[in-house]
């Protein structure tokens, strides 16, 4: 935002970016998996580098649940459009994630700027800095049938999910899930993994709309306080409650 307009020009401003947000909090929701995604077309990742034959996403998916209670990383999202049959990348997000199964994570947006997603088990939040805003929802039965329940959910995901083999592709073993609920905004969800751990993720909506998360320095079960995931308003804020 420029800071030398006037400030009815910087209100102005401001009410753009503030409807801006609302379309990016729902893009955000995606990746923690509670909303939909409002970004079209198809889907393209840059290619990971091959590894040796590894086991079946299945049975490394299942590994992965049976091993992992909690864990931290960085990610990195992409929005992808297809424009005369060529894919453009049209946004790029990242931050950092840290989650404890079941229903409590915390899903830090830093770039292109800072906004938080946050759930304690019972609630969510979501923390716009540069507003300073937050946004709060009972988290409730929310991520039965979401992506977020791939990560943050409870170990019985085949109760919500039918999951499948869907093969390598980029280095990675591919499964698919999708949500056996006809009340969810998803088709169909692609898990990739490498060495028992989940390395991207494609989020296919009934919109035709895809986005695609790319996981970094995934690190498991690493030693959390107990109060990792309380929230705490900060001052000043305005708090809306849905």
């Amino acid at each position: 935002m420029d800071n030398s307009r006037t400030p009815f020009s910087r209100r102005s401003a401001q009410a753009q970016q503030a409807r801006t947000r609302a379309l990016d909090v729902r893009r955000m929701l995606v990746a923690a998996g509670l909303s939909a995604l409002a970004v079209a077309g198809a889907i393209a990742i840059a290619a990971l580098t091959p590894g040796r034959a590894q086991a079946a996403a299945l049975d490394q998916f299942k590994q992965f649940v049976a091993s992992t209670q909690s864990a931290k990383g960085a990610f990195t999202q992409r929005l992808v459009r297809n424009e005369n049959g060529n894919a453009k990348v049209v946004n790029t997000s990242s931050g950092s994630f840290v989650f404890s199964r079941p229903g409590k994570f915390i899903w830090t947006y830093q770039k292109p700027y800072e906004q938080v997603i946050q759930a304690d088990g019972e609630k969510l939040f979501i923390y716009d800095k540069d507003l300073n805003q937050v946004t709060t929802k009972k988290l409730g039965n929310a991520l039965g049938s979401s992506p977020a329940a791939i990560l943050f959910g409870s170990n019985d995901l085949e109760k919500n999910f039918n999951l499948k083999e869907a093969g390598a592709k980029d280095g990675l073993e591919w499964l698919e899930a999708v949500p056996k609920s006809k009340d969810t905004t998803f088709d169909s969800i692609g898990i990739g993994l490498k060495n028992g751990t989940p390395v991207a993720m494609e989020l296919h909506d009934s919109f035709g709309q895809v986005s695609v998360l790319s996981f970094d320095s995934f690190e498991k079960n690493p030693p959390l306080k107990v109060n990792s995931f309380s929230f705490t308003i900060p001052k000043g804020a305005d708090v809306f409650s849905n």
